[in-house]
């Protein structure tokens, strides 16, 4: 039988379950951790799967704000510019009114790769999540994990567009920086939805391509990005109106040139897309408690 000297030098016995409760003391020890961190472990545990696609990022990071600027701004926009004018829209240059527009539409679209394939990835086709579940990792620290990750890479995204942005003398206002935060903002509102609705999806019978056909792309056309919603048929303007990219592209013009916009107006912009940030956000947490612990 093992034993341990006790205060007065004499040998004290230890139990049969002296040793088991140490191993338990360290197992609670070593839990505390995981469980104070989780969502920062998740978090890395994304990021190194996008070092699987690091080339993708880094071209699409770089070669769409590119390729868009000078498409959209310079091309089309000298056309634009050489009928109506050097403040053809808004009072300012096409190349300036569509350019935070792209900037948004970038962040919309890397929340939706990100909130879709690998969020049924971890449920469904490599159920990932259920394995971190195991540990003492929570199923909301799972979501919160992924928003981390995604905040990273929006983050990185929208700098990056700004910066070329910039090249391309496409921000005439000195605040036209916050589009970083403006767009980021708007990718977690667009897609923290999408999260809540694929974490519930149990059987892929194609509902993320239809996703991005039907929602995706229409919102991208509707929601004032290209020309003003104004422009637009009446019957139509109320898909911008509940559109994150409208939001998120607005505010990101009043920064960007200096766009006209009643104060109200903007806050409304910037409540709207905290509230669906946060509403799906704590909704898509309460469906993978419900999914993974059951």
């Amino acid at each position: 039988m093992s034993a341990i000297v006790g205060r007065s030098g004499t040998p004290a016995a230890r139990g049969p379950g002296a040793e088991g409760g140490d191993g338990a003391r360290a197992a609670l020890t070593a839990a505390v951790r995981p469980r104070r961190f989780g969502a920062w472990y998740v978090a890395e545990h994304r990021f190194r799967v996008m070092r699987s696609y690091l080339q993708t990022l880094l071209v699409t990071g770089f070669g769409n704000p590119l390729l868009y600027l000078l498409a959209m701004g310079l091309g089309l926009g000298s056309l634009v510019s050489a009928n109506l004018g050097p403040h053809a829209v808004d009072g300012v240059s096409y190349l300036a009114f569509v350019a935070p527009a792209l900037l948004c539409t970038a962040a919309v679209t890397v929340a939706s790769e990100e909130f879709t394939y690998p969020i049924l990835l971890g449920f469904k086709w490599n159920p990932t999540f259920y394995g971190i579940n195991a540990s003492p990792i929570a199923p909301g620290q799972i979501i919160d994990g992924v928003v981390i990750s995604v905040v990273a890479r929006l983050l990185g995204t929208t700098a990056v567009y700004f910066a070329f942005m910039a090249l391309f003398g496409a921000v005439p206002g000195a605040w036209g920086f916050v589009g970083i935060l403006i767009g980021t903002i708007g990718g977690l509102a667009f897609g923290a939805p999408i999260m809540a609705y694929v974490a519930t999806i149990e059987q892929d019978s194609g509902q993320i391509a239809m996703l991005m056909r039907f929602v995706l792309l229409p919102l991208t056309l509707f929601s004032g990005t290209f020309f003003p919603l104004a422009n637009m048929p009446w019957f139509l303007q109320w898909i911008g109106w509940v559109s994150p990219l409208w939001h998120s592209t607005q505010l990101s013009r009043v920064f960007s040139y200096g766009m006209s916009e009643p104060l109200w107006l903007s806050v409304v912009h910037i409540v709207y897309l905290l509230a669906l940030f946060v509403v799906f956000w704590l909704w898509a947490r309460r469906i993978a408690a419900r999914r993974l612990n059951k």
